[in-house]
């Protein structure tokens, strides 16, 4: 006998996000047959705003729905300190290697291909669960002296101000354009735009450039790359314009800071606090 097959299955709260509820009904079935409490929502945003109402155990999620998509909700759940320690688990009919990849990337624990067997995914949710439980009892301990006043929620323009700069800092050398950006936080760039200016004082391109050249910085201190690498490394079109932006910021050329600087680098820049 297996060790999970050992272990009684723990009845849970399950939020389940899919606009093609008819494709889910023999999933619906098994979940219920488990004793597991079933919420629904019919896209990504609404799977979000109801994960933070209903705080369920497991969220199962599907990746491509009508308005924003799977990976937008995953965002913002992990960003959200209401919402990112519930396991997701996405469901997709996509067999793309690559949009496995960004789901487990974007904080997703888990992913099943449709079409499914139910009890696979029955598996696979108990596995979750338990380790999700383990997981609850180690944070409790470790919260035990958080101060009582301490926030542990953060409003909806905050979570997708921090949503947006966790895909900016992921890859500063590709961050998208503005409206794609907004896109993948699940908003338009002028709330976008609005939230950025409101919460940092910034906007979300004078953002993405700080956080480039704290970056670049952190790099000629401690790595070997050259001048032009690390201005590539962190998104500048032309070691010209990275000079030119660096000496701009911190009153010293690349080559000069490194001279003189060498080694004492300085923490990136997050002027969102998560707390």
């Amino acid at each position: 006998m297996s060790y999970w097959s050992s272990v009684p299955p723990r009845r849970a709260h399950i939020l389940l996000v899919d606009d093609n509820i008819d494709e889910m009904q023999l999933l619906l079935a098994a979940l219920r047959g488990e004793g597991h409490r079933i919420s629904m929502a019919f896209d990504a945003m609404q799977g979000y705003r109801r994960a933070t109402a209903l705080q369920p155990d497991l969220i199962l999620l599907d990746v491509r729905m009508g308005g924003s998509s799977g990976f937008a909700a995953c965002r913002l759940l992990k960003a959200d300190r209401a919402t990112a320690h519930i396991p997701v688990i996405f469901v997709t009919s996509s067999c793309s290697l690559e949009e496995r990849l960004t789901g487990l990337h974007e904080g997703a624990v888990d992913y099943i291909l449709k079409p499914y067997e139910p009890a696979e995914v029955l598996a696979r949710v108990s596995v979750h669960l338990v380790l999700a439980s383990s997981k609850h009892v180690h944070a409790d301990a470790s919260d035990a002296g958080t101060p009582p006043n301490e926030p542990k929620e953060a409003g909806p323009d905050r979570v997708i101000a921090l949503a947006a700069q966790r895909v900016v800092m992921s890859d500063l050398a590709n961050v998208p354009p503005l409206p794609e950006l907004a896109a993948r936080v699940g908003t338009h760039e002028k709330r976008l735009s609005r939230v950025f200016r409101e919460l940092t004082g910034r906007t979300v391109f004078e953002f993405v450039r700080e956080a480039r050249l704290f970056e670049a910085r952190r790099l000629l201190a401690k790595s070997a790359l050259s001048v032009e690498e690390v201005g590539l490394a962190v998104g500048f079109s032309s070691a010209a314009n990275f000079s030119t932006a660096f000496r701009e910021r911190f009153q010293a050329t690349p080559s000069g800071f490194r001279s003189t600087l060498g080694g004492k680098g300085m923490p990136l820049p997050l002027p969102v606090s998560e707390a």
